[in-house]
Protein backbone atom coordinates (compact mmCIF):
# COMPACT_ATOMS: atom_id res chain seq x y z
CA UNK A 1 0.00 0.00 0.00
CA UNK A 2 2.82 2.37 0.88
CA UNK A 3 4.54 1.76 -2.47
CA UNK A 4 1.33 2.62 -4.35
CA UNK A 5 1.01 5.86 -2.37
CA UNK A 6 4.64 6.75 -3.12
CA UNK A 7 4.11 5.96 -6.81
CA UNK A 8 0.94 8.07 -6.87
CA UNK A 9 2.70 10.98 -5.17
CA UNK A 10 5.64 10.68 -7.59
CA UNK A 11 3.27 10.76 -10.60
CA UNK A 12 1.41 13.74 -9.10
CA UNK A 13 4.72 15.54 -8.49
CA UNK A 14 5.90 14.82 -12.04
CA UNK A 15 2.60 16.04 -13.51
CA UNK A 16 2.83 19.23 -11.41
CA UNK A 17 6.39 19.85 -12.57
CA UNK A 18 5.36 19.34 -16.18
CA UNK A 19 2.45 21.73 -15.76
CA UNK A 20 4.81 24.48 -14.58
CA UNK A 21 7.57 23.81 -17.13
CA UNK A 22 5.18 23.30 -20.06
CA UNK A 23 4.57 27.03 -20.66
CA UNK A 24 8.30 27.76 -20.42
CA UNK A 25 9.08 24.98 -22.87
CA UNK A 26 6.33 26.20 -25.20
CA UNK A 27 8.04 29.62 -25.36
CA UNK A 28 11.16 27.93 -26.75
CA UNK A 29 9.34 26.14 -29.57
CA UNK A 30 7.22 27.16 -32.52
CA UNK A 31 7.11 28.77 -35.93
CA UNK A 32 8.57 32.18 -36.68
CA UNK A 33 9.01 34.52 -39.64
CA UNK A 34 11.36 37.39 -40.28
CA UNK A 35 12.57 40.16 -42.55
CA UNK A 36 16.20 41.34 -42.77
CA UNK A 37 17.72 44.33 -44.56
CA UNK A 38 21.40 45.12 -44.94
CA UNK A 39 24.37 45.33 -47.28
CA UNK A 40 26.11 42.77 -49.47
CA UNK A 41 29.70 42.63 -50.66
CA UNK A 42 30.97 40.30 -53.40
CA UNK A 43 34.63 39.40 -52.96
CA UNK A 44 36.70 38.94 -56.16
CA UNK A 45 33.88 40.38 -58.30
CA UNK A 46 35.93 43.42 -59.35
CA UNK A 47 39.29 41.64 -59.64
CA UNK A 48 40.96 42.32 -62.98
CA UNK A 49 38.68 45.27 -63.75
CA UNK A 50 41.01 48.25 -63.53
CA UNK A 51 42.39 50.95 -65.75
CA UNK A 52 41.53 54.44 -66.90
CA UNK A 53 37.78 55.02 -67.15
CA UNK A 54 36.92 51.62 -65.63
CA UNK A 55 34.76 51.45 -62.53
CA UNK A 56 33.34 48.54 -60.57
CA UNK A 57 31.02 48.49 -57.56
CA UNK A 58 30.84 45.17 -55.67
CA UNK A 59 28.62 46.43 -52.82
CA UNK A 60 24.84 46.83 -52.77
CA UNK A 61 21.81 46.65 -50.51
CA UNK A 62 20.38 43.23 -49.67
CA UNK A 63 17.19 41.91 -48.07
CA UNK A 64 15.87 38.55 -46.88
CA UNK A 65 12.53 37.01 -45.94
CA UNK A 66 12.59 33.85 -43.84
CA UNK A 67 10.50 31.34 -41.99
CA UNK A 68 11.58 28.81 -39.45
CA UNK A 69 10.69 26.39 -36.72
CA UNK A 70 12.41 26.39 -33.32
CA UNK A 71 12.45 22.86 -31.87
CA UNK A 72 13.84 23.89 -28.48
CA UNK A 73 15.86 26.72 -26.97
CA UNK A 74 19.05 25.49 -28.70
CA UNK A 75 18.01 24.43 -32.23
CA UNK A 76 15.94 25.72 -35.16
CA UNK A 77 15.66 25.23 -38.93
CA UNK A 78 15.10 28.11 -41.35
CA UNK A 79 14.09 28.55 -45.00
CA UNK A 80 14.90 31.87 -46.61
CA UNK A 81 14.99 33.88 -49.81
CA UNK A 82 17.68 36.56 -50.14
CA UNK A 83 18.07 39.28 -52.74
CA UNK A 84 21.85 39.80 -52.73
CA UNK A 85 21.82 42.94 -54.86
CA UNK A 86 24.11 43.45 -57.83
CA UNK A 87 27.68 44.05 -58.92
CA UNK A 88 28.00 46.70 -61.63
CA UNK A 89 30.94 47.61 -63.85
CA UNK A 90 31.54 50.05 -66.68
CA UNK A 91 34.38 51.08 -68.96
CA UNK A 92 35.09 51.70 -72.61
CA UNK A 93 31.42 52.24 -73.39
CA UNK A 94 30.40 48.87 -71.89
CA UNK A 95 28.06 48.70 -68.91
CA UNK A 96 27.36 45.39 -67.19
CA UNK A 97 25.59 44.23 -64.03
CA UNK A 98 25.29 40.88 -62.27
CA UNK A 99 22.22 40.43 -60.04
CA UNK A 100 22.06 37.57 -57.52
CA UNK A 101 19.41 35.87 -55.41
CA UNK A 102 19.47 32.74 -53.23
CA UNK A 103 17.05 30.28 -51.64
CA UNK A 104 18.48 28.62 -48.54
CA UNK A 105 17.83 26.04 -45.86
CA UNK A 106 19.95 26.29 -42.72
CA UNK A 107 20.24 24.69 -39.30
CA UNK A 108 20.48 27.25 -36.49
CA UNK A 109 22.29 26.57 -33.22
CA UNK A 110 21.22 28.92 -30.42
CA UNK A 111 23.09 29.82 -27.21
CA UNK A 112 20.85 31.70 -24.74
CA UNK A 113 22.99 34.08 -22.64
CA UNK A 114 20.32 35.88 -20.66
CA UNK A 115 16.55 35.98 -20.39
CA UNK A 116 16.07 37.88 -23.68
CA UNK A 117 19.53 37.78 -25.30
CA UNK A 118 21.14 34.96 -27.31
CA UNK A 119 23.89 34.18 -29.80
CA UNK A 120 23.32 31.94 -32.79
CA UNK A 121 25.21 30.28 -35.62
CA UNK A 122 23.80 28.89 -38.85
CA UNK A 123 25.01 26.52 -41.53
CA UNK A 124 23.30 25.03 -44.56
CA UNK A 125 22.92 25.03 -48.32
CA UNK A 126 21.73 27.59 -50.83
CA UNK A 127 20.55 27.52 -54.44
CA UNK A 128 21.73 30.70 -56.12
CA UNK A 129 20.66 32.42 -59.31
CA UNK A 130 22.93 34.99 -60.98
CA UNK A 131 22.05 37.00 -64.07
CA UNK A 132 24.47 39.06 -66.18
CA UNK A 133 23.05 41.86 -68.34
CA UNK A 134 24.99 44.34 -70.47
CA UNK A 135 24.46 47.07 -73.05
CA UNK A 136 26.42 45.10 -75.68
CA UNK A 137 24.11 42.11 -75.92
CA UNK A 138 26.01 39.81 -73.54
CA UNK A 139 23.35 38.31 -71.26
CA UNK A 140 23.80 35.11 -69.27
CA UNK A 141 22.37 33.37 -66.24
CA UNK A 142 23.74 30.69 -63.94
CA UNK A 143 22.29 28.54 -61.18
CA UNK A 144 24.44 26.84 -58.57
CA UNK A 145 24.27 25.15 -55.18
CA UNK A 146 26.79 25.60 -52.38
CA UNK A 147 27.27 26.20 -48.67
CA UNK A 148 26.16 29.18 -46.60
CA UNK A 149 26.99 29.93 -42.97
CA UNK A 150 26.89 32.82 -40.52
CA UNK A 151 26.41 33.98 -36.97
CA UNK A 152 24.50 36.67 -35.12
CA UNK A 153 22.93 38.02 -31.97
CA UNK A 154 19.24 38.18 -31.04
CA UNK A 155 17.33 40.26 -28.52
CA UNK A 156 13.68 39.46 -27.74
CA UNK A 157 11.57 42.49 -26.83
CA UNK A 158 8.62 40.23 -26.01
CA UNK A 159 7.95 36.50 -26.29
CA UNK A 160 6.74 37.12 -29.86
CA UNK A 161 8.96 39.93 -31.20
CA UNK A 162 12.73 40.03 -31.50
CA UNK A 163 15.50 41.74 -33.40
CA UNK A 164 18.58 40.07 -34.93
CA UNK A 165 21.90 41.37 -36.25
CA UNK A 166 23.88 38.91 -38.36
CA UNK A 167 26.69 38.24 -40.79
CA UNK A 168 26.24 35.51 -43.43
CA UNK A 169 28.44 34.20 -46.24
CA UNK A 170 27.31 32.56 -49.49
CA UNK A 171 30.28 30.60 -50.87
CA UNK A 172 31.15 30.52 -54.59
CA UNK A 173 27.98 32.16 -55.89
CA UNK A 174 27.73 32.14 -59.68
CA UNK A 175 29.71 30.06 -62.14
CA UNK A 176 30.31 29.63 -65.85
CA UNK A 177 31.21 32.80 -67.76
CA UNK A 178 29.81 34.95 -64.96
CA UNK A 179 32.49 33.72 -62.56
CA UNK A 180 32.24 32.78 -58.90
CA UNK A 181 32.37 35.06 -55.90
CA UNK A 182 31.83 34.75 -52.16
CA UNK A 183 29.08 37.13 -51.06
CA UNK A 184 28.99 38.47 -47.50
CA UNK A 185 25.82 40.02 -46.08
CA UNK A 186 25.60 42.10 -42.91
CA UNK A 187 21.99 42.72 -41.91
CA UNK A 188 19.54 43.54 -39.17
CA UNK A 189 16.08 42.03 -38.98
CA UNK A 190 12.83 41.61 -37.10
CA UNK A 191 11.61 38.16 -36.05
CA UNK A 192 7.98 37.38 -35.23
CA UNK A 193 7.27 34.17 -33.31
CA UNK A 194 3.80 32.63 -33.67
Amino acid sequence: MKSKAKTGLAILGLASAMAFTGPALAQDTGFYAGLHIGNSSASDACDGLSGPGVSCDDKDSAWKILGGYQFNKHFAVELGYTDLGEVSASGGGVNAAVEATAFEVVAVGILPLADKFSLYGKIGMYRGDTELTSNVGVNESETNNDMTFGFGVRFDFTKNLGVRAEWQKYQDLGGGNIGESDVDVISIGLIWKF
